[in-house]
């Protein structure tokens, strides 16, 4: 019996996945270039074509895998391509419509350590964006080319607004002051969900806080998610702001541009593991 309807799944999933949806998505995750070369149509450098089937098991699978290992990126990102079309449309309108937003969208630049001058933002002075920015990489040892290619995208702008967001979003820890570990995250989150509207985010908002202790869930609760969720909803688009040609802005002038209040209370950056 069993064996009959596995047969019957992989004749409907013509990538043959796994039965088991978080198999299927660490598959089709991996076989890009398989994918990419075997006669689909390619949008972008990268793309996969996926059918809606595909896409609801990769939304499974992911979700699933996330929830056991909130450390996995690739699960997550995978999650966000997959469950975050109607997001992607409104943000990409939004950039649309706002001038900056839209220099953005036609020149597309990419936040890599390849599209960085370290050495100039190293030279800029204290309380600037881009040495806060540099500093924030160093003092959490992270680094932008740890961000996913998108991948399971069927549109090409939209893929690059996912790709962007997952670009700024060590910008937007900057610029609201939150470290890495896990409090920081899930503040960071809560300000993405209001901000984007992505299911992603939102799921993440909502399961964060089970991971964190009785005193950092009460600071979250009571200071920093009203917070963050205040300035995620009036703060303007993060998406439409060319962020490379703001590293000489100061930091406060930046939030005070972007109607983004500094955090009310410090959070100190132990447990320096992202979500």
């Amino acid at each position: 019996m069993w064996l009959n309807v596995g047969r019957g799944l992989q004749r409907l999933n013509q990538r043959q996945c796994c039965l088991f949806p978080t198999v299927c998505a660490r598959q089709l995750y991996n076989s890009g270039t398989e994918l990419s070369d075997s006669g689909y149509d390619v949008l972008y450098p990268g793309h996969i074509n996926t059918t809606p089937i595909q896409k609801a098991l990769l939304a499974v699978g992911s979700g699933v895998a996330a929830l056991q290992n909130p450390y996995r990126h690739d699960m997550v990102a995978v999650l966000g391509e997959t469950t975050g079309h109607l997001a992607l449309i409104n943000l990409r309108d939004r950039m649309r419509n706002d001038p900056e937003g839209y220099t953005v969208l036609t020149e597309r630049p990419r936040i890599r350590l390849s599209t960085l001058d370290l050495d100039m933002m190293a030279s800029l002075p204290d309380g600037s964006f881009g040495r806060e920015y540099l500093r924030f990489l160093e003092d959490n040892h992270v680094t932008p080319d740890s961000r996913a290619d998108v991948k399971f995208v069927d549109n090409e702008e939209l893929a690059y607004v996912m790709q962007r967001y997952r670009e700024v979003h060590d910008l937007m820890h900057t610029l609201l002051g939150m470290p890495t570990n896990m409090l920081g995250e899930v503040a960071v989150k809560w300000f993405e969900a209001a901000q984007t509207g992505l299911p992603m985010c939102a799921l993440g908002a909502v399961l964060g806080p089970l991971r964190l202790n009785a005193s950092r869930l009460q600071t979250l609760f009571t200071s920093l998610g009203p917070w963050a969720l205040q300035n995620g909803r009036r703060s303007r688009c993060i998406l439409s702001v060319f962020y490379e040609r703001r590293w000489e802005q100061s930091l406060e002038d930046l939030r005070q541009e972007l109607n983004i209040e500094p955090p009310p209370v410090i959070v100190s950056a132990t447990n320096k593991r992202n979500i």
